[in-house]
């Protein structure tokens, strides 16, 4: 099917159009042609002329089949075509007045063979080309009333449709566009009460996590802190000497002040204390010796690759998973070393803990023990800075967490 548009073919009727308009102008030739020779053509040798030239417009006319295809790509081309076709019909219009019919063939052709803007250079020429000719090379016999009506009609025949088509067009496209706009208009209502329905599910979500950031803070702080004074005052009180029984009450007294320490920094969203004033890997050994002291638990804690400072959010991260770590390591494993290793490696930082305690099963449900909130915690910090978190351990093959983070540095003032 042709589109409303001049030059404008369907695809599907691509391959069809060429035969299509050539079969249309050979339907014209022929029928020309049998007008013609039913009426006054001239002298016989007039007449061998013009059955000449018409079968050189018909073997023209089939150049159209090859042509049509490659018009948009060579438009010189579709060009020189168009001249010849004209040329042949005002060459049989001159000769013989009834071929006036065929050289209106090129209305048509002019349509689909060209782009909207030089279709009408084209049709001017298919109405001008012909009456031209004959005016300067015809007999001068008087043109019939029907030829300038072919003449004139058929270019404003088409000006009228091509307006109309295009005013159609625009009227469609208001109207598609009135719709859309009334369709965005609903949209925007629409949007205005998710985003109020959004915002309150964020501030929702946003005390969600504050308070699972406390819980966080709590946990890693107070509640571990508590652990160690019960721990310690135990031990004082299991102590059969005056100096143990000393040594354990001083460690009481270190831990409650690190635990007052803790929950005030806690609670201004501060760095933990062992990182306030140190870097992430010195902050990891004090945390193992604290450990060592304490438990008696034989804790390392080791660094490979070229450390660099980190976003405090990041070294926080990998500072409470390794204390997390540990304290489950101590309380919970019964482990007699725990290794802790950070690794620096280009884009990534590593933090590796490995006891060799009693282990468990990860895919059991959580422990009456309380670890339980400790693994959820980890997976919650982790997670939060774009990290993976993996926990690998078995019954009797002790424990061993890992976490990989981006490493992403800032400048050393930032600390």
């Amino acid at each position: 099917m042709m589109g409303v548009v001049p030059g404008a073919v369907h695809p599907g009727a691509e391959r069809r159009a060429g035969p299509l308009f050539a079969g249309i102008g050979l339907a014209a030739l022929v029928a020309c042609t049998i007008w013609a020779a039913t009426s006054d053509h001239g002298s016989p040798a007039r007449w061998r002329i013009t059955l000449a030239v018409a079968a050189a417009a018909a073997g023209w006319l089939l150049l159209l089949v090859p042509l049509f295809p490659r018009r948009a790509r060579y438009p010189w081309l579709a060009v020189g075509y168009f001249a010849g076709l004209l040329a042949a019909g005002a060459a049989l219009a001159t000769l013989v007045d009834a071929f006036t019919a065929f050289a209106s063939i090129g209305y048509p052709i002019a349509f689909v063979l060209f782009p909207a803007r030089w279709s009408i250079f084209a049709v001017t020429a298919t109405a001008a080309v012909p009456l031209l000719a004959k005016e300067i090379w015809g007999t001068h016999t008087p043109t019939p009333a029907w030829v300038f009506v072919a003449s004139v009609a058929g270019p404003m025949l088409y000006a009228a449709w091509f307006v109309g088509a295009e005013n159609e067009k625009r009227r469609r496209a208001n109207a598609a566009l009135a719709e859309a706009n009334a369709r965005l208009e609903t949209a925007l209502e629409e949007n205005a009460g998710l985003h109020a329905q959004l915002l309150t599910q964020a501030r929702e979500a946003g005390v969600h996590d504050e308070r699972q950031r406390l819980a966080r803070e709590i946990h890693d702080t107070l509640a571990q802190g508590l652990t160690g004074i019960v721990t310690q005052l135990q031990a004082a009180d299991r102590a059969t000497s005056e100096d143990a029984r000393q040594r354990h009450l001083g460690q009481v007294h270190t831990l409650a002040k690190d635990s007052l320490t803790e929950a005030r920094r806690a609670v201004q969203a501060l760095r933990p204390e062992p990182l306030a004033d140190s870097h992430l890997p010195s902050a990891l050994a004090d945390l193992a010796r604290r450990i060592t002291d304490t438990s008696g638990v034989a804790v390392t804690a080791e660094t490979s690759g070229e450390p660099v400072p980190l976003l405090p959010e990041l070294e926080v991260t990998l500072y409470r998973v390794a204390q997390e770590a540990l304290a489950n390591a101590e309380k919970h494993a019964r482990a007699q070393r725990i290794a802790v290793t950070l690794t620096y490696a280009g884009d990534v930082v590593l933090l590796d803990v490995r006891d060799d305690g009693a282990g468990f099963d990860p895919a059991s449900p959580a422990r009456g023990d309380g670890t339980g909130f400790g693994l959820q915690a980890m997976r919650q910090r982790v997670r939060r800075v774009a990290g993976t978190f993996t926990l690998e351990s078995a019954p009797g093959d002790g424990t061993a967490v890992n976490v990989q983070l981006p490493a992403i540095v800032v400048s050393e003032p930032d600390r």
